[in-house]
């Protein structure tokens, strides 16, 4: 079985990060993705989405260091569904505990992110530098995709 996330958007406000000892640190993140297309009738409709993400330990480090309302990251993730009791209901929290996230932009922009640069639970080395530029490449036509004239 397979539970699997893939997101690419911005985020709505900046990371909430606690720090629950010396070396357990979470964020909690609002990320925003879009979708964009024609309806049957010709008109423009854009429809956004809103996903609770969950980083731990480095991740959540490396959120709350470099990423800030606005910036535009790519992550992968599992969903995690909680559920909690309010007044005798039963709710339900869903949220996307995040493995791996790569900050998209450019260097030195208005979103504290840089081009090229990746947080993930895997060590950094030279052949991570070719799959980071293989995923950006893929992230960029995912993006343009967005702007698809679709039938309905």
């Amino acid at each position: 079985m397979i539970n699997k996330v893939i997101l690419v958007g911005n985020l709505g406000k900046d990371p909430e990060v606690k720090y629950l000892d010396a070396n357990k640190v979470v964020a909690t993140l609002a990320l925003a993705t879009s979708e964009r297309y024609t309806d049957k009738n010709g008109n423009k409709v854009e429809n956004t989405e809103w996903h609770n993400l969950e980083m731990w330990d480095g991740l959540a480090k490396v959120a709350e260091k470099y990423l800030n309302k606005g910036s535009m990251i790519y992550v992968e993730g599992r969903l995690k569904t909680d559920m909690y009791e309010k007044d005798g209901i039963k709710r339900y929290s869903t949220k996307i505990r995040v493995s791996t996230m790569n900050m998209l932009g450019k260097a030195g922009g208005g979103s504290n992110t840089s081009s090229g640069a990746t947080a993930s639970t895997q060590q950094s080395n030279t052949p991570a530098k070719e799959v980071e530029k293989h995923n950006e490449a893929a992230i960029e036509s995912i993006i343009d995709e967005g702007d698809d004239d679709l039938p309905f």
